[in-house]
């Protein structure tokens, strides 16, 4: 494991070195404090210009580049603001297709007007591709049935959470939204006048959301164990320390949106059915090393987080690799590896209290006890009693300690002396720690 999401500092971004340009690109034009927990955000986005297109991952199963969603969080002032004219960059080209087809509906409705309803032809057959946040859930089930027949993805950008609430229909339905989103699910409607929207299609959409610590706890206080939280990936900036220097944005210039069209296109172009054999590989690697770490950790939350965490991380792989024409490079492994430790450590971070009670005050500042290596907080050789013992310090029970260190031997962190009864940290995991 490269990464060690135990402690309250970030995991370092790795050099973005061939085949992530386009990600420099696109940090080019952001202030140098907000660089790194701007990168998750990057990929739904670029991921909604992606149709007609399938990847398979290690479990056989062909998946989408559409589903992906990810949740800015930073204390006000932090920066966030600058993901919007960011994704404005990127989204050029739907706000251009969006105001042809606004258009068509506006002189649609004036026309209905004028007629009072009677005589009015019908309703322009057309989708938005970067809806307002303002869409009712009847709005968002026709843009999806618009959108089906090409596969298109339709995007939103929430610059703070609580919009979300306004989208399609409250709270509860959009936690539900967020889930068939992921999913790719079929979620629609069955009317029973002619008033009503009917249709049931595949939901193709991407989201990207901001919040500051204490809206997304409270945004997300009743979805953390029905799987809406663990859809979502979470990008956390820390505060850090007064500087006193007003941080520097890029200045979008021709030439910027020149390279970015660049990349953009590769994404348009990009058709057909791929299996990127190196990504997969290590996807099974990073499986392998999430269940180590929740081991090490003993916790079954991170465990199941994990899983989905490593999925939207193998999705901003398959993203890269278009982006470099179709060339996979050692660079875009490490930003993936990155890219999973960093969302299960911003979780961790904002949400670790709450994960473990329900009853933890929202208000609280956001520097929560995270997942503890408990292995490091053992002796180089040490004994059951103590390991008992450190797990009662944590709030486990005993009573796991055995299985804990069968757990351990068998991934050969460490090893047992029937003479002494001593267990000893190997070599091996020593060099890694």
């Amino acid at each position: 494991m490269k990464y060690d999401i135990t402690k309250t500092t970030a995991p370092k971004m790795p050099n973005l070195g061939k085949g992530t340009e386009c990600i420099k690109l696109l940090l080019s034009q952001a202030s140098k404090d907000i660089q790194e927990p701007l990168v998750p955000m990057f990929f739904p986005s670029l991921g909604a210009h992606v149709s007609g297109a399938e990847f398979q991952y290690p479990d056989n199963s062909w998946k989408e580049l559409c589903g992906l969603m990810a949740n800015l969080v930073g204390d006000s002032g932090c920066n966030k603001g600058q993901l919007s004219p960011l994704v404005e960059a990127i989204c050029r080209d739907f706000r251009l297709h969006d105001k042809a087809v606004t258009n068509q509906l506006v002189a649609w409705q004036r026309q209905s007007n004028v007629n009072g309803g009677k005589d009015s032809t019908a309703r322009p057959d057309v989708a938005l591709w970067f809806p307002p946040v303002d869409t009712t859930a009847a709005g968002f089930l026709l843009n999806s049935m618009a959108l089906e027949p090409e596969r298109r993805t339709q995007y939103f950008n929430l610059p703070e959470v609580e919009m979300a609430d306004g989208l399609c229909g409250g709270h509860k339905k959009l936690s539900h939204m967020i889930r068939n989103i992921y999913d790719m699910a079929r979620a629609g409607a069955l009317r029973a006048t002619k008033d009503g929207v009917t249709g049931n299609p595949i939901l193709r959409a991407s989201m990207t959301l901001s919040a500051n610590p204490y809206s997304a706890r409270d945004f997300y206080k009743n979805e953390l164990f029905n799987g809406t939280f663990g859809r979502m990936v979470f990008s956390y900036k820390p505060r850090t320390s007064r500087d006193g220097r007003i941080p520097r944005q890029g200045k979008y210039d021709d030439e910027f949106y020149r390279k970015l069209d660049e990349y953009l296109a590769r994404l348009g172009n990009c058709k057909g059915r791929f299996i990127i054999r190196p990504l997969n590989k290590l996807a099974d690697k990073l499986a392998a090393d999430m269940a180590s770490l929740a081991d090490l950790v003993d916790d079954d939350i991170l465990w199941d987080l994990s899983k989905r965490a490593l999925h939207s991380a193998w999705k901003a792989g398959c993203i890269l690799w278009i982006l470099n024409n179709q060339v996979f490079t050692r660079s875009m492994a490490d930003l993936v590896e990155w890219l999973c430790y960093r969302d299960i450590w911003s979780k961790m971070q904002i949400f670790s209290d709450m994960l473990n009670s329900k009853d933890a005050n929202l208000v609280s500042e956001a520097q929560r006890r995270g997942p503890k290596n408990m292995l490091d907080g053992l002796p180089e050789t040490f004994n059951e009693a103590q390991l008992k013992a450190l797990r009662v310090k944590l709030g486990k029970s005993e009573e796991g300690a055995n299985a804990q260190l069968r757990q351990w031997v068998f991934r050969k962190f460490i090893t047992y002396s029937n003479q002494t009864g001593l267990y000893t940290k190997t070599e091996e995991y020593l060099k890694n720690a």
